[in-house]
């Protein structure tokens, strides 16, 4: 998700909210280079992550449990996320 896609933005603000009500639990999964790892932790420094490394060690899939409190907080973490290369959001 860029900024620069407005129509994707709203189009996936829309089905966030559709689908939960807010404040709700929700949970981001990337996959990511090992060595950019640190920055989407980073993102969530105050939340607790998990990682799991790839069966050759060249990617880890990061997750993460938040408590948002709307839609657009989701949206922010995604842009956030979707500035470090090679990120992937599942």
């Amino acid at each position: 998700m860029q900024e620069n896609n407005q129509g994707t933005i709203d189009s996936f603000k829309e089905k966030l909210d559709n689908e939960y009500e807010w404040p709700s639990l929700y949970t981001f999964k990337f996959i990511v280079p090992k060595e950019k790892k640190q920055e989407v932790i980073n993102i969530f420094s105050n939340h607790e992550t998990s990682e799991k490394a790839s069966s050759k060690g060249t990617y880890v899939s990061v997750s993460c449990k938040v408590m948002a409190s709307s839609s657009d907080s989701i949206i922010s973490y995604y842009l956030q996320a979707s500035k470090i290369e090679g990120v992937i959001a599942l």
